[in-house]
């Protein structure tokens, strides 16, 4: 079944225009699906009537700067869902997806001639929030906006889990793995401020292809590959190669169970000196290549973190502590918004049915029922003779509808009983 866009009829219409673009009846239902499910996933977790300003900085939430409110060269602010349709609902807004301990900025000493609607007894400022550029509708490396009018390459945005910045796939440093691969990303300078996280990309990364710039850079990769060549020879000539591997082994085996995020400590690893052995210790007697690219990581990669004490202290230190917590992940936050909306969903023929008398119930359903009937026998022959759908078509479909329903009206009789 076929539905053009727009209503001009190709055989009746102006000589050398254009051909319409043509997309199956199905490809328009499952293209709004999928966009139904997208704004689930990324509004759901956020409430859409109330401020979020009194949840005080909200673990994640979608935001918005508006650019109506604050232009390039003051203080960045930036606003909830609720606020953005009802304080800013005509302004200019940034769309900046999801942050994390964000607290509502709208109203406040940064928005000189607003007052929040929904919650105006704010305070001046929200000292813990965190700004970059992304509140100017500046993301990347590159500082460019998005969708970018001057950038003519197809290039996919994908967010950094530390900064929270967004970044071209091509300004990563490395060719990012296909997107079902990987589920989330550290970019290049949050890798050097998490310089511990090298040590575990061997074990937990997703692989990437590092993109070679020069001459020099391909002799550094080369001559790392051909030291790590001639260690394993010199491993096989002392026959110690067999027992570094089994050692290697148990050391895999227990890196990969499963650790918590709750406890002060990691999970004791038995060794012949029966004493607890840090995670991140043991991976950095291991030689580690560091790179100046962006890493890629699976699915539930943080629970395999070390939570030992030290470790925890490095984590407050660096200010990563939500490196740890896998209900602060991006894909949490969305399959929560998904299901909370699901339950929350109703039919609206459900809610209307549920405000009628059981007559004007049953006369909405004979209703109903008939212009599904209708309207699926009128469509079936546009798909057995595959021809297009255009737009005066269902316009005539409604017309010649409505006529008959008002024909059988009218020949309807009532009775008193």
């Amino acid at each position: 079944m076929e539905a053009a866009a727009g209503g001009a009829d190709p055989a009746g219409g102006c000589a050398g225009a254009p051909e319409e673009p043509v997309v199956s009846l199905a490809d328009v239902l499952a293209e709004n699906e999928e966009l139904e499910k997208e704004a689930r996933a990324v509004l759901g977790g956020s409430d859409h009537e109330r401020c979020s300003y009194s949840q005080g900085a909200v673990k994640r939430q979608a935001l918005y700067a508006c650019s109506t409110c604050t232009s390039p060269g003051e203080e960045p602010a930036g606003i909830c869902l609720a606020c953005s349709y009802e304080c800013h609902g005509t302004h200019k807004l940034f769309e900046l997806y999801t942050k994390r301990n964000f607290r509502c900025d709208c109203g406040n000493s940064k928005f000189k001639n607003l007052q929040c609607k929904l919650f105006p007894e704010k305070g001046k400022v929200n000292s813990g929030n965190k700004y970059n550029h992304n509140f100017y509708g500046l993301y990347c490396v590159c500082k460019r906006p998005y969708p970018d009018p001057e950038d003519e390459i197809p290039d996919e945005m994908i967010q950094c889990i530390v900064c929270e910045d967004w970044f071209h796939g091509r300004h990563l440093g490395s060719v990012p793995p296909e997107s079902g691969d990987f589920h989330e990303m550290v970019c290049q300078a949050c890798m050097n401020c998490c310089a511990f996280l090298w040590a575990y990309t061997s074990q937990l990364a997703v692989p990437t292809v590092t993109k070679v710039t020069s001459l020099e850079d391909e002799r550094i990769v080369l001559n790392v590959k051909e030291t790590e060549e001639q260690n394993r020879e010199i491993k096989k000539e002392s026959g110690g190669d067999h027992q570094g591997k089994i050692k290697e082994e148990e050391q895999v085996e227990q890196y990969n169970e499963p650790s918590t995020s709750s406890g002060s400590k990691c999970p004791e690893t038995v060794t012949k000196s029966d004493e607890p052995v840090c995670k991140l210790r043991e991976l950095q007697t291991k030689q580690s290549l560091k790179k100046d690219t962006a890493t890629f990581w699976p699915s539930n990669w943080r629970s395999k973190l070390c939570t030992c004490k030290d470790c925890l202290k490095m984590y407050s230190e660096l200010d990563v502590q939500f490196l740890i917590d896998e209900c602060d992940t991006v894909l949490a936050y969305e399959n929560k918004g998904t299901s909370d909306q699901e339950t929350e969903r109703r039919d609206p023929l459900m809610d209307t049915l549920n405000s009628m008398n059981r007559v004007q119930q049953v006369e909405l359903i004979c209703e109903y029922n008939d212009l599904k009937t209708e309207l699926t026998d009128y469509l079936r022959r546009f798909a057995d003779e595959g021809t297009v759908v255009k737009r005066e078509d269902i316009q005539q479909f409604f017309e010649e509808f409505q006529s008959r329903k008002r024909r059988r009206t009218n020949r309807m009789q009532y009775y008193c009983s």
